[in-house]
């Protein structure tokens, strides 16, 4: 069977220096917030050209730590509105929510699955105060237009970043497009710990201090506390990891990349819709993702070929019992993408073999 993601054989390449930086936490005696997280924080910020990282739980505290830092900075406040993708995972639209604000969700581009840029402006109110661009699947979701609407409107543009670690827009990195963004480093990203966690970067001096604060409870100082923080720390024994991993992450993206074109290449099926991508850099493949109104069967049809899929995602956010308020709203276009599409597997440690047997499991695919 080739499974969909392989972590126990993702993570056997860094094996060594993995135990040595558990070794090296353990030894420490100190776990929580110390050198390992202020180590990675740095590089990371580094390698996201951004002047700012502030390590976190997870990258829906990551999200929700950005809003609640411009709220206690006077720049957001409770019913404000927030534009976002109407197809994005629900973990960024319950960071929106969670924090006071109001999602306003816009269709996407079909042929990008990425927020349509022509349909933002026309959402804007005198209550919106941010467009929260999501990077689906790896690929750079910002824009020169998304950009310039932002300017003219002052607004905040907040990336989700959750998917596109690596990715490169106009020579800078996703992290460092707009004002914020936010990382997870779930297990299965392409930068991954081996548990939760999750990053904020920004050039904002401002909303660092006060995330930094916000994350430890609102407190820089102990027992000092000047926010209504919460506890969102990225752990010692997670920061180490993806110090260790962080040096691999340009080299397994090219290997996305090339796992990926051979897919677009060789899979000929037209029964089958593959993604675009038209500029090999700004994707970084976090998720291959084809779309067909057979799903059911393909997926069966791949399972058969000892071929293991994921759906992601089967109900859109509008559609979830968790916002049934919204239950009733019309997202063609969401709707359609959430309905057909299907993830083929892709992770760097698959080999050639395993690579042309989904080409051509896919290829094999037929209706009667």
């Amino acid at each position: 069977m080739i499974q969909f993601l392989n972590l126990r054989r993702v993570n056997e390449r860094y094996r060594v220096e993995l135990v040595a930086a558990l070794e090296r936490v353990i030894g420490s005696g100190w776990y929580i917030l110390g050198n390992e997280c202020l180590s990675f924080e740095k590089q990371f910020a580094e390698y996201c050209g951004t002047r700012y990282a502030i390590g976190v739980g997870n990258g829906m505290d990551a999200l929700m730590l950005i809003m609640m830092g411009y709220k206690e900075l006077g720049l957001m406040k409770d019913s404000d509105e927030v534009i976002v993708p109407a197809n994005t995972y629900i973990a960024t639209i319950l960071a929106i929510t969670y924090c006071g604000l109001v999602p306003v969700l816009v269709e996407p581009d079909i042929k990008t699955y990425n927020v349509d840029p022509d349909l933002i402006e026309e959402r804007i109110t005198d209550k919106t105060r941010a467009i929260l661009v999501v990077h689906l699947y790896g690929r750079i979701g910002y824009s020169e237009k998304i950009d310039s609407i932002a300017k003219r409107h002052r607004l905040k543009v907040i990336e989700d970043s959750a998917q596109a670690h690596g990715a490169l827009f106009a020579g800078r990195r996703s992290g460092n497009l707009g004002d914020a963004s936010g990382f997870s480093f779930y297990p299965g990203k392409n930068l991954g710990a081996l548990g939760d966690a999750g990053a904020v970067t920004t050039n904002h001096e401002g909303l660092y201090k006060v995330i930094q604060a916000l994350r430890n409870y609102g407190s820089h100082k102990k027992y000092e506390n000047l926010y209504k923080g919460v506890n969102s720390r990225l752990d010692e024994v997670q920061a180490a990891f993806l110090s260790v991993k962080l040096k691999y992450l340009d080299d397994e993206n090219e290997r996305r990349r090339e796992i990926a074109e051979t897919y677009l290449a060789k899979i000929k099926n037209t029964k089958i819709i593959l993604p675009i991508c038209q500029d090999r850099r700004a994707h970084v493949w976090h998720l291959f993702v084809v779309r067909t109104d057979k799903r059911t069967a393909l997926q069966e049809h791949l399972l058969s070929n000892s071929v293991q899929t994921l759906v992601h995602y089967p109900i859109p956010p509008h559609k979830q019992a968790a916002y049934r308020e919204w239950n009733t709203l019309r997202f063609p276009i969401t709707e359609e993408i959430h309905r057909t599409a299907l993830s083929l597997p892709l992770d760097v440690s698959m080999t050639e073999e395993e690579i042309i047997r989904v080409v051509e499991a896919c290829n094999s695919f037929s209706i009667s």
